[in-house]
């Protein structure tokens, strides 16, 4: 294994040798590499959710395996055994062979990872969401943009049948003109006892799993899974799960970045862990011809109070859409119009979307064909921006009115503190 390097040095040799990798970091990039050829990808992350990426790309060269956790690291090795393996990822970064890194860590280190990455002129896969803060998803969407780096963000539910047709139903106008989106999840974060410290095992690397994140004690309640109760790491509920269920709502409607977000219903703010219960409004603006949108979200078993038992009984997480003609309920797999009544005998429109051939398929076949993907960080960097702010709406307790081109609630201040990432000394993007 080896040893982490001081941040200074490690942004003063990126600094000097990124146009170097920008080259030799990805053979697809030049076009000297046929499309048939495999590309040589590199892990930052082998447990969890970097499993089910690892079993979707094993067809590829898996040359490099990150983990904070030497048992998995172990693990993983002995399933590619060709790969070279690392507890930091600043040292996977500089293996010069691969063409492409897949980002499958907590929430606080995706920014420090991805950053990275991509200076380094690697293409992206990321785990959602993009980042734990609105300031840090900003910051690699551009960095992904300026870099042209094929990218995609691990929202694979996107990549289904089922959301394709929502999509096309909405924009055939089966329902209408769309005025007020309702989605919620049934998921519960938070309301967690302040974690005891414990000693480190031996096979965690600790230091390197806290990252940028503020020091703390070690404990068992954040390391490998829980660490989504901690407002230092993850973001809940929402933080989870928006990207995946108000996917559909800004894939349907083109939505971008709301005008505000309200936060409702909730708990009393707790410093330290998300709620376990939220109610959020969004509003955004007009598009063109569409008119502005209200979109509430909903976790931890609330609901909008109009939906009937009998459909939310059926129904424990979802999207409706109404609209002047009709509504529309969906969740990851099945949909259906309402009244059921008034649509019996309707024809759905022709598709419109072509099937997806997967969504890390989509990222491998962008990177070797010059192509791009369905979830690029374009798309859902936005996406993940405003499932943030909900957030960060709730902690402040105020309307939001949102300026997204400066990254600033323009009636509140105080909210900068929850928008921008503070890194501990040695941390930086």
């Amino acid at each position: 294994m080896t040893t982490p390097i001081p941040r200074r040095a490690f942004i003063q040799r990126t600094a000097a040798t990124a146009a170097g990798f920008y080259i030799a970091g990805s053979r697809f990039a030049r076009g000297a590499v046929s499309p048939n050829e495999k590309l040589n990808i590199g892990f930052v992350g082998t447990g969890g959710q970097a499993g089910f990426s690892l079993s979707n790309l094993k067809q590829e060269n898996i040359v490099a395996l990150c983990d904070i956790d030497d048992q998995k690291l172990a693990a993983a090795k002995q399933q590619f055994p060709g790969a070279k393996t690392y507890n930091d990822f600043r040292h996977l970064v500089d293996q010069k062979d691969i063409d492409a890194i897949v980002v499958a860590t907590p929430d606080h280190t995706h920014a420090v990872s991805a950053v990275a990455a991509l200076r380094s002129g690697r293409h992206l896969y990321c785990e959602k969401p993009l980042a734990r803060t609105i300031s840090e998803t900003r910051i690699i969407t551009d960095t992904a943009i300026k870099m042209k780096r094929v990218t995609q963000i691990g929202t694979q539910i996107h990549a289904e049948p089922n959301y394709r047709r929502v999509v096309e139903l909405v924009r055939s106008g089966a329902i209408g003109p769309v005025r007020d989106v309702h989605v919620w999840v049934g998921a519960v974060y938070g309301n967690k006892p302040k974690p005891r410290p414990m000693p480190v095992p031996a096979h965690i690397h600790y230091d390197l799993w806290l990252g940028p994140a503020a020091e703390q004690p070690y404990s068992s309640d954040f390391v490998p899974f829980s660490w989504r109760n901690w407002w230092a790491f993850g973001g809940g509920s929402l933080a989870d799960f928006g990207c995946h269920y108000m996917d559909l709502p800004h894939w349907a409607l083109d939505l971008r970045a709301p005008l505000s977000a309200e936060p409702l219903d909730g708990p009393p703010v707790d410093a330290e862990a998300p709620p376990p219960q939220l109610v959020v409004r969004f509003e955004y603006p007009a598009r063109d011809a569409q008119p502005p949108v209200t979109l509430t979200w909903y976790h931890g078993g609330k609901h909008p109070i109009f939906i009937r038992d009998q459909l939310y009984s059926n129904w424990k997480s979802g999207v409706l859409f109404i609209g002047t003609k009709g509504m529309l309920i969906a969740d990851y797999g099945r949909h259906k119009l309402l009244p059921e009544k008034e649509y019996e005998g309707f024809v759905a429109p022709a598709k419109t979307i072509p099937d997806s051939i997967g969504h890390h398929k989509e990222w491998v076949n962008a990177i070797k064909n010059g192509g791009t993907t369905t979830c690029s960080f374009d798309y859902s960097g936005p996406l993940t921006e405003a499932a943030l702010l909900g957030n960060v709406a709730y902690r402040v307790q105020k309307k939001l009115d949102w300026d997204s081109k400066n990254l600033r609630a323009t009636n509140h201040p105080g909210a900068d503190q929850y928008i921008q990432h503070h890194y501990r000394k040695g941390w930086s993007l």
